[in-house]
């Protein structure tokens, strides 16, 4: 009986120890983002107005006194969004809508969807979108030829 007993202690200490060495389940370090050139100049106006929108009295303290968050940002409203106009609806149809993605609503509580889209003035951080999602995302833009596509985080990677 005590032999059975430690056999199976055994077989179980190999079988998790084997579990531990299976490279899918090893912790594994963050990957570094990289950042795009264009990132070390200043915020635009038109780039503050949209954090204004959206941080409102918090602006400085979430955003302007955190200088990984002023990168993080302008990479996205930079770099990771981009609007593509589609010519076939076929090629948007794979796409969740824009108005099934909530508001970012955690700084200024009362703020709307833009009654018209404007692609020239299309403010993503008012969205809730998954901006850390490793995975490319698509939202189609309701009855309009635009689709809003949000490259992932470590795309230059």
């Amino acid at each position: 009986m005590k032999t059975l007993f430690l056999n199976i202690v055994l077989c179980a200490i190999i079988c998790s120890i084997s579990y531990g060495q299976n490279p899918t389940h090893k912790n594994q370090s963050p990957q570094p983002i990289h950042f795009n050139s264009n990132t070390t100049s200043n915020f635009t106006d038109t780039e503050f107005a949209k954090l204004e929108e959206v941080y409102g009295s918090a602006l400085k303290t979430e955003i302007l006194n955190r200088p990984s968050r002023v990168l993080a940002v302008k990479e996205i409203l930079r770099n990771r969004v981009v609007i593509k106009a589609f010519s076939s609806p076929e090629n948007r149809k794979a796409y969740p809508m824009l108005s099934q993605v909530p508001m970012f609503k955690t700084f200024v509580p009362d703020i709307r969807r833009d009654a018209f889209f404007d692609p020239l003035s299309f403010n993503p951080l008012k969205y809730n979108f998954k901006f850390h999602s490793p995975k490319a995302q698509g939202f189609r833009v309701g009855n309009t030829k635009y689709c809003i596509l949000i490259k992932p985080q470590h795309y230059n990677n």
